[in-house]
């Protein structure tokens, strides 16, 4: 008797070796897997790259990995079959989400599960690419200004790596919401921004961005090292620091109280009621992301050093074909 697994049931999926360099994504064949109770089997279409990704590949990250170890937490693609008891959803639907994190997703994949709340149904106007690259960076913008700080309109909002992943989408949310917002950024890179909506810019090469910045009240922190200390001398009291780039490279909180100033790190969380509102602000114009280059799902550990020169403007994402 054959107890192989036919070949409608495997998928294609890009895996690592062993933790280094982006040499060590290779292509693997493995079994696709099936939705459980309350979740969904996603045909992924396209998949974001984020800075986490290549962070978690050089040395495991938070080591909640499976096996094999795939990468990759931004999908976007069509419902291929649901579990036990959901109703959110059903073949042919057309989401997208940042299913599973910091536990592994496998993004970098043919096929995907997970919980159906982890999903949101993709806005009709856009297509796979545009919806792949929002999720982890629009959902981290999200929550940190909207949750963890609170922004309301009229407030001043300094958000650091501007034209970044997470950057450039917060600059648009942080406009939607009334914010007064300045970016620093390379001065090549400030007529994008302004294009996008912010206020005032800094190019971080000539000007020192603590003595050009005043009476902030929310600071956006995607970059780390001296950044988040420096960043206290332009908070006003009351305001808040928001580190997303280390836990272990926010400021003293000791130092922070003594200005009178909440800091702290935060971590996104997978979210259905935050996905919607971002397909909102898509389908309202509000919100779009840049795409900085598209390759193909096999071309991973190519988008893995593009990545990580930190020159990019926007998102890299991969293309899954099936």
């Amino acid at each position: 008797m054959d107890n192989s697994t036919p070949a409608a049931a495997r998928m294609r999926a890009m895996s690592l070796r062993s933790w280094g360099g982006p040499e060590v994504l290779t292509e693997i064949e493995m079994d696709r897997p099936e939705p459980g109770a309350t979740e969904i089997l996603v045909r992924v279409h396209a998949a974001g790259v984020n800075p986490t990704d290549w962070k978690s590949r050089a040395h495991g990250g938070l080591d909640l990995w499976g096996e094999p170890v795939i990468l990759g937490y931004d999908v976007s693609g069509v419902v291929e079959a649901v579990g036990l008891g959901v109703t959110l959803f059903r073949p042919g639907d057309e989401v997208f989400g940042m299913p599973r994190f910091p536990h592994q997703a496998g993004a970098y994949a043919q096929y995907v599960t997970a919980p159906a709340r982890h999903f949101a149904r993709k806005p009709a106007m856009i297509d796979h690419v545009q919806a792949a690259a929002l999720p982890l960076a629009a959902l981290t913008a999200w929550q940190s200004l909207t949750e963890t700080a609170n922004l309301r309109a009229g407030q001043r909002v300094l958000i650091h790596a501007a034209a970044g992943g997470v950057g450039h989408l917060a600059v648009q949310i942080a406009k939607a919401r009334g914010a007064y917002v300045i970016g620093t950024a390379r001065g090549a890179k400030h007529p994008f921004l302004r294009r996008l909506g912010a206020d005032e810019l800094i190019d971080y090469t000539r000007v020192d961005f603590a003595e050009a910045a005043r009476d902030i009240d929310v600071v956006i922190d995607t970059i780390g090292g001296d950044y988040g200390p420096r960043s206290l001398r332009v908070l006003r009291k009351g305001g808040v620091l928001i580190s997303l780039s280390s836990p272990t490279e926010v400021p003293p909180v000791e130092e922070a109280e003594e200005r009178g100033i909440r800091c702290g790190f935060t971590l996104v969380e997978p979210d259905y009621a935050g996905m919607k509102a971002i397909a909102g602000l898509v389908e309202a114009g509000r919100l779009r992301a840049e795409i900085d280059n598209v390759l193909p799902l096999e071309q991973a550990a190519k988008a893995h050093e593009q990545g990580e020169t930190g020159r990019t403007t926007g998102k890299i994402v991969l293309t899954v074909t099936h």
